[in-house]
């Protein structure tokens, strides 16, 4: 197929490489995104044919214009009746395909600029629960002092203070964990295999020292920092085991305190993480950073939710004006003569 002028360009010539090489590479191997962008991909696929009456085999990308998706976006809410996120996840997937193909052949670059100015559908922002540094404290001290006890209370720690995914967290081994520097960290991998550094506090470093010493003492540099024992085999601890043991501990917590989420789950804590960061003043781009990010929308549409402390001093601000004493009069004291100037009578 030629491919080298965009007018002979067929629309649909790269989804094969886009689902089958690009998105398996870029979700470390992940069938999940692929699945929901091929059937996002197919649903368009099938909007030209059935409801636009046009062939796929000469739909071309300068024909996905931007009235062309703005209307397809339209059709999916309007006709379909599909909720607002769904819409915007596909239109989201169509948004990257084209950007995809634009990066490999630079004539669909003006094409891909022109579909990624069609709006997102609006929706409210969703307040989604977070927990209190009360209910955090109370959390934190919940697991015994046991074996066990004490991983549990590494994995809670550890899952706060970095704000990492559940899924990265199972994923870090020993040789991850720098602590004898003088900044210590741990080096995450995240989506896409896409590595990052995140630093810790000197609290959970001294955790993280303990823990390391008890349960990896002999142990290889290469083995999961957090694991379990079965039938006397160690094997990498699963997500799974992550959500029982923080619904295990918010279940008791609730009990002393009913005002705890009714739902408390590994990525609660990385929410709570974030948005405390936000509230404490912490740059928006840095915060994308620390969460691995890679755009900050994504950090701002989640996690940038003011607190009411920021929201009362931020309407404070609206009463700091004071009138100079010296300043001149702009309106008449006498009342007709003011309703003259505003043109009553």
């Amino acid at each position: 197929m030629n491919t080298k002028k965009l007018d002979k360009a067929l629309f649909f010539s790269m989804t094969l490489d886009f689902l089958e090489i690009y998105l398996i590479r870029e979700s470390d191997g992940s069938t999940l995104s692929q699945k929901s962008y091929k059937d996002a991909l197919s649903i368009f696929r099938r909007y030209i044919s059935k409801e636009r009456q046009l062939s796929v085999k000469t739909f071309r990308f300068s024909d996905c214009t931007y009235d062309f998706v703005l209307d397809y976006r339209n059709w999916l809410y309007d006709t379909k009746n599909y909720s607002a996120t769904t819409v915007n996840h596909r239109l989201a997937v169509l948004k990257s395909y084209i950007q995809y193909a634009a990066a490999k052949d630079l004539t669909i670059q003006q094409v891909a600029l022109s579909i990624e100015e069609v709006p997102f559908l609006r929706k409210p922002k969703k307040l989604r629960p977070i927990l209190s540094k009360e209910q955090l404290f109370e959390l934190f001290i919940l697991p015994s002092n046991t074996h066990l006890g004490r991983r549990d209370t590494m994995i809670l720690v550890l899952l706060f203070d970095t704000a990492i995914r559940v899924a990265e967290l199972v994923k870090l081994e020993v040789c991850n964990v720098n602590l004898f520097v003088t900044e210590p960290y741990i080096l995450v991998k995240g989506k896409g295999s896409k590595e990052r550094t995140v630093a810790l506090n000197g609290k959970t470093v001294m955790l993280l020292k303990s823990y390391t010493d008890e349960f990896h003492n002999e142990g290889s540099h290469k083995e999961a920092l957090f694991y379990t024992v079965i039938r006397g085999e160690k094997g990498k601890m699963s997500t799974r085991n992550v959500e029982r043991l923080i619904k295990k501990y918010a279940d008791i917590l609730r009990e002393q305190d009913p005002e705890v989420p009714e739902s408390v789950y590994p990525h609660m804590l990385r929410r709570t993480r974030a948005c405390g960061l936000y509230q404490d003043g912490v740059d928006i781009s840095l915060i994308a950073r620390v969460l691995g990010h890679s755009s900050i929308e994504t950090t701002k549409d989640h996690y940038a939710f003011p607190s009411l402390k920021q929201k009362k001093a931020a309407m404070e601000k609206g009463n700091a004006y004071e009138p100079d004493a010296k300043q001149e009069q702009m309106w008449p004291d006498d009342e007709d003569e003011l309703a003259m100037i505003c043109g009553l009578r």
